[in-house]
């Protein structure tokens, strides 16, 4: 009975202050956007992107990174799957690369969807590049199947990234996700 009553009474309370937090929250950012100058909110946002894109330059150039996927596509025109499991990554550390990600083999439909779970010790070919769009991050490397993977990242200096994996007998098959600092 005592839960009941204290799950009651909390329900009460929140449909009471939930409006009243949002109206507040809501004033304030109608006040600062009222008390603020166009153009200097403008520069506020142009400081916080440019600090985005040094952050983005600095994890990039330290070689140490994690890619967080949410979604998949076989290349050239497949079907796009979209993640839910927050499992899939892939680490570029030291040289090295820790990798589970979802991925199709096959050359014609119906591919096989198996699960790339392992760690390559040895990047082949490891090269970074500026673009004007952000970084581009590609390597080669041998995985437990024999087979050599071509593992291009497009990091964009907003922080959205694009993986594409691929190999010398499977279609290549590409992955959209973020670029996060290793902490």
């Amino acid at each position: 009975m005592k839960r009941l009553l204290f799950t009651i009474t909390c329900i009460l309370v929140c449909s009471y202050c939930g409006p009243c937090v949002q109206r507040a929250a809501a004033q304030t950012h109608e006040s600062y956007l009222r008390s603020t100058p166009h153009q200097e909110r403008i520069e506020h946002r142009a400081e916080r992107l440019a600090a985005l894109e040094q952050q983005i330059d600095s994890i990039v150039l330290s070689h140490n990174f994690e890619f967080n996927p949410q979604s998949v596509q076989i290349q050239p025109a497949g079907q796009l799957h979209m993640f839910a499991n927050a499992n899939f990554m892939t680490i570029v550390w030291r040289g090295t690369l820790d990798i589970c990600l979802p991925y199709y083999t096959g050359i014609v439909a119906p591919y096989r969807y198996v699960v790339l779970n392992q760690v390559a010790p040895l990047l082949k070919n490891y090269l970074t590049v500026q673009t004007h769009y952000g970084w581009q991050v590609s390597f080669n490397t041998t995985l437990d199947d024999g087979n050599d993977y071509t593992f291009t990242y497009d990091i964009y200096s907003h922080g959205g990234a694009t993986l594409t994996i691929a190999s010398t007998w499977y279609n290549t098959v590409q992955y959209t996700g973020t670029i996060t600092k290793i902490y």
